[in-house]
Order: C-alpha cells, then structure tokens, then sequence
C-alpha cells in the first residue's frame, strides 16, 4: 500500500485541464501507472480535503523517440481526470490554472 502523496505525481496544468476546470470542476492529475480509480480518489480526498464525485483515468503508451541512429520509447503515464463535488475547489491548484 501507497502513501497517499506517492500516488498524485502531478497536476496537469494545460488550456484543455484549465478549461475542464473553469467549467465543471474537473481537475487533471498525473498518477502512477499502477494506481486504481479508488487509489486515485482517496489520494485525492485526503490530500486537498475535498468531496471526489467520480474519478476517469487514460493511460498513455510512450511515444517512439529516435535520436540519430538510437531508438527508443518514453515512458507510459496515466493521467486522471476527477471530478469534485459543486462549489468544492482545490485551493492549490487555483493560482495556476
């Protein structure tokens, strides 16, 4: 079992986090690979102290990389869009997106 902070690697700060954001209260967060939807959601409440109403993941395979004549692979990510309850916010995150 994770510690709650090991499982959120990252908020996702992009126009289309920040317009998900402004509209409908939806936060992207990148996370380990391995992480479950339930993970993600207590990671989530403990960490900001906030109501989580659904939790979407999407994983990424890495991309093909080449440089000269070596080639290989970024690493894979998982990214996990939640959605809080209305009229909640993540005080943190308010300054960047």
């Amino acid at each position: 079992m994770r510690n709650f902070d090991q499982i959120i690697i990252k908020p996702v700060i992009t126009e289309k986090s920040a317009g998900l954001k402004a509209s409908s209260d939806i936060y992207a967060f990148s996370v380990l690979p391995d992480a479950t939807k339930v993970d993600i959601k207590n990671a989530v409440e403990k960490l900001f102290n906030v109501k989580v109403l659904s939790v979407n993941t999407i994983n990424s395979d890495g991309r093909r990389r080449q440089v000269g004549r070596s080639v290989g692979r970024s690493a894979r990510t998982k990214k996990a869009y939640v959605k809080l309850k209305s009229g909640q916010k993540i005080e943190m995150l308010e300054g960047m997106l």
